[in-house]
């Protein structure tokens, strides 16, 4: 199962101090793949692992730390449906392309885009996203959609949930992560009981309607004062561009 980060006294540790991958969502609501119809659920082996988002019919793109060391022929995306590994239309990876400067000890540049094999076909419940080319403002409120953890010693959802977090201001992110936040990253969701924590990693955080973030790493399970950690996407967004059919 893949992991949003959990940093030092966090629920785990990875090596030379990195922080893990663990994601999550916590004191969501449940939520209908209708209204985020953008929403993949990245499955391994037939099992939900993470969650991607649609970019255009025949790309996605998720965390690099959801691909990393994985095998292209065990992936698999699932369309338009709101419950975990049933309905919907199955999509199988067909190139996996990561961030040629994703690092999988300090998180940085968590990012891939993966083409299928089989077509997204546009619908109600399937969409693609546009991609945000600016950052928003801190304070402007963002959703986190996906499957997984729903408290810290839980089990997965099975119904999509989803969860509205504001976006941090870098500097205060900042002063919780240290060295590890970087200008590839933005920041959302300080208030305890609210943000991400397995699971979901690689889903979407979404502002106004456009992709700005992709769940990466958090400390902790929602805990207040600790901001949940995505890949920034506008700062990635040529590496999107230069790989993949989106315009």
């Amino acid at each position: 199962m893949y992991k949003v980060l959990v940093i030092a006294s966090f629920l785990v540790t990875s090596c030379l101090g990195a922080p893990q991958l663990e994601g999550r969502i916590v004191g969501g609501e449940d939520a209908e793949i209708e209204n985020y119809p953008y929403q993949l659920s990245f499955e391994t082996n037939g099992r939900h692992n993470c969650g991607a988002s649609i970019i255009t019919n025949n790309w996605a793109v998720s965390a690099a730390h959801c691909v990393e060391d994985r095998e292209v022929e065990d992936l698999r995306f699932r369309a338009g449906s709101s419950i975990r590994e049933q309905g919907g239309t199955l999509h199988p990876a067909e190139v996996v392309i990561m961030h040629p400067q994703y690092n999988k000890f300090t998180i940085d540049c968590d990012i891939a885009v993966i083409k299928v094999s089989e077509p997204f076909v546009y619908g109600p419940g399937v969409q693609p996203i546009t991609l945000a080319t600016v950052d928003p403002a801190a304070s402007e409120v963002g959703v986190v959609t996906g499957w997984g953890l729903t408290s810290e010693t839980g089990s997965m959802s099975t119904q999509l949930q989803s969860v509205q977090l504001p976006i941090i201001d870098f500097e205060e992110c900042e002063n919780v992560y240290g060295y590890f936040l970087t200008k590839n990253m933005i920041c959302a969701g300080i208030e305890g009981g609210k943000g991400i924590c397995s699971s979901d990693s690689g889903g979407p955080l979404v502002v106004d309607g456009k992709l700005v973030g992709i769940v990466s790493f958090s400390t902790g399970c929602a805990y207040a004062g600790k901001p949940g950690v995505y890949a920034d996407v506008p700062a990635l967004l040529d590496f999107v561009k230069s790989n993949t059919d989106y315009q």
